[in-house]
């Protein structure tokens, strides 16, 4: 619940701090007093409203703390988002607003760490539910009746919920995927000439080895310089084997040296391994030699072989030029016409994309089948809960009903979810935001805040002003119907009615003045039975004799 609230510089509020125990609190005051600051502090710090316009007129900054007791789900929550805070008493919530250069701007914080919109959206339900006059709007926004039946469904109809996203999820894939490969299908049926014509020209070319172009362009290169290869090659031999301008061959002086070192040798045994050394240096001369013979051979002129040649290399520069790809790349374009033309290739994995989305389609519709049949139960006990609820607020004859519209399938399911209502005998069931008056509405929300906080967990309820145009009647079984919440939650309540303040565990009185020409609101608990009561005679009509006694009453009443 929440145990503490601390304000500074929030609307008419200079600076305040609150402690909040248990059960039924409510805020009263004059007209223009404030009473709703508190709720719109609670509202800002927890994500929702516009903090920009909370900010005191004249403040640069301004700040907004709620402390917070430990819950089941908080925990989770904590635990969710790695917030190692398990060791903190309590949970401080804080957001600071600032104003600078004329940018507004804010930050949250839970116990010091920063939190952003979307983990904040994530905590505020966990934490409180807010119910204003204004929200009866929420009634057209789509979905939101959807939204709270499947609160008041609870953790069946949530654990119905979670496999419907994922399959609509799956489906969403194969449906995508099947509609491109349509799509690709009617592109090929379209093209199929031009893709079979390139086929056939690379099919033509026996294209194999990605280095083709590169190893004929250097055996190309060979034969053009053949000539010069040829002389290079006497060259060498002459003066490997013949010698050069009267001087030795390379392999005589070799074998010059071999026979002075085999002498030294003979004279001294150590030179042994150098000889074998030298001896083996002029057979790797002459191994040498003869490969370069074997090499000048094979470069006799062939000039059908050269034509040969550039001719294959021209075609494979031609191929590459024309579809704007290496040779590699030539491969895998064939290699994949080849799939995409084989007879059935395509249609065979048109077909499996097929099974594959009518699987998932099937999947989802057996999960929103579960929802829908969840979706049914909740709204049968809802309805009963509701009617239960609303008949003791001079609604005796109301009508409700819970219907569920069929509906493309969505990740929410397969239905929309409309609440139907009659508050009139001979009136018929009518969609509830075109037929219900204020007032009507009112007691709606409320009794419906009612249902929910069951599944709603220990969260803080919140009602500003939803007894507004109401009689005493009703407004007191309204205040019953807030005791009987306050008794397994937390409950806030701005209220003008008396019957409604009187049924409170705590009284917040909010009083406006004007100091040194500014004005200013205070929240000041009353403590006091006294102080009760000359509040509650106020709101009552006035300090009269009547209003007292009236006061008076609606404090026994409540203390029986």
């Amino acid at each position: 619940m929440l145990t503490a609230l601390q304000i500074s510089n929030i609307a008419l509020i200079d600076s305040q701090e609150l402690v909040f125990g248990p059960g039924f609190t409510v805020l009263t005051g004059e007209t223009g007093a404030g009473k709703s600051i508190l709720l719109d502090a609670l509202d800002a710090v927890t994500g929702g409203g516009q903090p920009q316009r909370l900010l005191r007129d004249g403040c640069l900054r301004g700040s907004i703390e709620a402390s917070f007791g430990w819950t089941k789900p908080l925990r989770q929550w904590c635990q969710a988002q790695e917030l190692d805070l398990e060791e903190e008493e309590e949970l401080l919530l804080s957001r600071e607003l600032r104003l600078l250069d004329g940018r507004f701007s804010s930050r949250s914080r839970l116990n010091g760490v920063s939190l952003n919109r979307a983990a904040l959206a994530e905590l505020r339900p966990l934490l409180l539910d807010l119910t204003g006059q204004g929200q009866t709007q929420q009634l057209a926004r789509a979905g939101q009746q959807r939204r709270w039946l499947d609160r008041f469904g609870g953790a069946d109809l949530s654990a119905a919920l979670l496999p419907v996203r994922q399959c609509q999820q799956r489906w969403s894939q194969a449906a995508a995927a099947l509609e491109q490969a349509r799509a690709q299908q009617e592109a090929l049926l379209q093209d199929r000439a031009n893709q079979e014509e390139q086929l056939q020209a690379l099919e033509s070319a026996q294209l194999n080895d990605p280095q083709e172009r590169v190893l004929l362009e250097q055996e190309q290169d060979r034969l053009c310089h053949g000539v010069r290869l040829q002389q290079g090659c006497q060259e060498v031999q002459g003066r490997l084997l013949e010698g050069a301008e009267g001087a030795p061959s390379v392999l005589e002086h070799l074998g010059a040296c071999d026979q002075e070192l085999s002498a030294m040798a003979a004279l001294d045994p150590a030179l042994q391994p150098i000889r074998q050394a030298w001896m083996d240096a002029q057979s790797t001369f002459e191994d040498l030699g003869r490969e370069l013979d074997r090499y000048a051979a094979a470069l006799e002129a062939d000039p059908e072989h050269l034509a040969a040649l550039q001719e294959r290399i021209a075609a494979l520069k031609a191929l590459e030029r024309r579809f704007g790809l290496d040779l590699e790349s030539l491969i895998e374009r064939r290699d994949q016409l080849r799939e995409t033309l084989q007879a059935g290739g395509a249609a065979a994995a048109l077909v499996a994309l097929e099974q594959e989305e009518l699987l998932r389609r099937q999947q989802r519709d057996a999960a929103c089948q579960q929802l829908t049949d969840q979706r049914q139960k909740a709204s049968e006990r809802l309805e009963q809960d509701l009617k239960q609820a609303l008949r003791p607020m001079a609604l005796p004859h109301v009508r409700f009903a819970v219907e569920l519209v069929p509906s493309q399938p969505s990740e929410h399911g397969a239905e929309n979810v409309q609440f139907l209502f009659s508050a009139n005998p001979g009136q018929p069931l009518a969609p509830l935001r075109d037929v219900a008056s204020g007032g009507e509405m009112s007691r709606f929300l409320l009794a419906l805040k009612a249902c929910l906080a069951e599944s709603d967990g220990e969260i803080t309820l919140l009602f500003d002003e939803i007894d507004t145009g109401v009689s005493g009647k009703v407004s007191a079984a309204m205040a019953s119907l807030l005791q009987r919440l306050a008794q397994h939650r937390q409950v806030f309540c701005v209220t003008h009615q008396p019957v409604v303040a009187a049924a409170a565990d705590q009284h917040l009185l909010v009083r406006k003045q004007v100091q040194e020409g500014s004005t200013r609101s205070f929240i000041q608990p009353l403590s006091s039975l006294q102080d009760r009561q000359r509040e509650l005679a106020e709101l009552a009509g006035g300090d009269s004799g009547e209003a007292r006694d009236f006061a008076a009453s609606l404090l026994q009443r409540r203390a029986a």
